[in-house]
């Protein structure tokens, strides 16, 4: 059988509970819907450092940041360094990247492994974007989402057809500050759109860390964000319902020129009679908060930063409408799109291949659990670094510089307490659950090689 071709979509701080297949109460997305449709949903994959740069260097290395180095915004990916984009051009694929990079620029920081790159320095402009092809500057007149899906179906409609392709088509929406184009503008004009069950969390009987962060929706935004001064008038919980209205419809309505964007995509196989054979993945390099705890942004290991959205489409192996439940990262991506290929996984790469996943056969020695890490202490709305463990029903969060925020530790029962609202490592009934997650959380540490703080207990 041919080897597949690979197309490989992902967003920037696109929230699974913002997509209508993952049962988004906020909108509709019914074109980002179809791989899901044609092929298989993740209800449980999950990033292990929710931040742009390292979950998109640990995407493209398949290892965690502690070993990519890139743990925070800050540093770049050293491209001399092995990823899946490299294995497959030295094994005749056609590669490309168009989009996103945020790995930084120049020298050894310029994406490797590609025979073409036209990305956006930095976060890129959502409006008249200047890009960065093959080294040289150009500005385009136009919106920055149908900019990179126009670029994208250049380079497909261009390509050696002899051969299979990997392309990476990566979105800068609907990342902060939310800029929707003219299409979309007044969408949701005339409706509110629900707030979520935790948007007047008041951080009791958490660590002091949630209460610390500053990302809130009714305190942190700004007019940069919301586009326009309040309303004369409105104050306490009126404003900030007034707040998050100007600030998830923005967010939505960057959603939805991604999914009609997606749309492009699909039909352009479909119409080039390449949906068979090829591999369709949407994902986005983490989670998000939409007023969740009454917060935006990401960072930390609480449910709706870690998870990520994960669809994949392949007609000849996975079956339509299916859904898995097993737990799956970042990590997982570069050795499943290698196995697909037929190329070998170093031995380096930490992930594991998805492969018999997808294809509805789960080992019986898959992964209960997941390591999660984030370094950047109080450099961005004040998130304390922290790592933690998640297993299929139990979260163990350690919260371990001791300045400015005391050495913490929160556990959560993902069974009874879905939405994370009551830590329960003092309580008695758990001692036993507490010891057995350290024990685990110390081991994984060790397997994975993140030694790189001491243990504190």
């Amino acid at each position: 059988m041919p080897r597949p071709n690979i197309v490989y979509i992902m967003s920037d701080d696109h929230a699974a509970h913002a997509i209508s297949c993952y049962g988004s109460r906020i909108n509709r997305t019914p074109h980002i819907d179809r791989i899901a449709e044609t092929g298989m949903r993740f209800s449980n994959c999950f990033c292990t450092n929710s931040i742009c740069a390292p979950s998109r260097a640990s995407i493209l290395t398949g290892t965690y940041s502690h070993v990519n180095g890139v743990r925070t915004l800050h540093d770049g990916l050293d491209g001399r360094q092995t990823t899946f984009p490299k294995l497959l051009q030295a094994a005749g694929y056609q590669t490309a990247i168009i989009g996103k990079w945020h790995l930084g620029h120049g020298g050894i920081h310029d994406p490797t492994g590609f025979d073409y790159w036209n990305v956006l320095p930095g976060q890129g402009l959502y409006h008249d974007p200047t890009f960065i092809e093959m080294r040289q500057e150009k500005t385009h007149s136009g919106y920055v989402t149908d900019l990179i899906t126009d670029f994208s179906l250049q380079w497909l409609q261009n390509r050696d057809r002899q051969r299979p392709f990997c392309l990476l088509c990566h979105h800068k929406a609907p990342h902060r500050r939310w800029e929707p184009d003219d299409r979309h503008a007044d969408m949701y004009e005339n409706e509110d759109i629900p707030e979520p069950p935790t948007f007047n969390d008041d951080y009791s009987n958490r660590s002091a860390a949630a209460a610390a962060a500053e990302m809130r929706v009714d305190r942190d935004l700004d007019e940069k964000d919301l586009k326009q001064p309040p309303p004369p008038g409105l104050s306490g919980q009126d404003l900030k319902k007034w707040k998050y209205q100007r600030y998830i419809k923005d967010y939505l309505r960057c959603v939805a020129s991604i999914d009609d964007n997606v749309g492009r995509m699909l039909d352009y196989l479909d119409a080039e009679k390449l949906s068979d054979s090829t591999i369709v993945a949407y994902t986005s390099d983490q989670g998000f908060f939409l007023g969740d705890h009454n917060w935006y942004d990401k960072r930390f290991m609480y449910e709706e930063s870690l998870r990520m959205p994960l669809l994949v489409s392949y007609p000849r192996e996975i079956g339509a409408g299916s859904v898995s439940n097993d737990i799956v990262l970042n990590v997982d991506f570069a050795p499943t799109l290698l196995e697909y290929a037929g190329v070998q996984i170093p031995d380096e790469m930490q992930g594991r291949s998805i492969v018999p996943v997808l294809r509805g056969q789960t080992p019986a020695d898959w992964q209960t659990a997941m390591y999660y890490r984030y370094f950047m202490h109080c450099d961005g709305h004040n998130v304390y670094a922290h790592y933690g463990l998640r297993t299929e029903r139990y979260k163990l969060i350690y919260y371990y510089e001791e300045d400015p925020g005391p050495q913490e530790w929160e556990l959560f029962d993902l069974d009874s307490d879905p939405y994370e609202l009551m830590n329960v490592y003092a309580d008695p009934a758990y001692a036993g659950i507490v010891e057995e997650l350290k024990q685990r959380l110390a081991a994984m540490r060790d397997e994975l090689g993140d030694q790189t703080n001491p243990w504190v207990v």
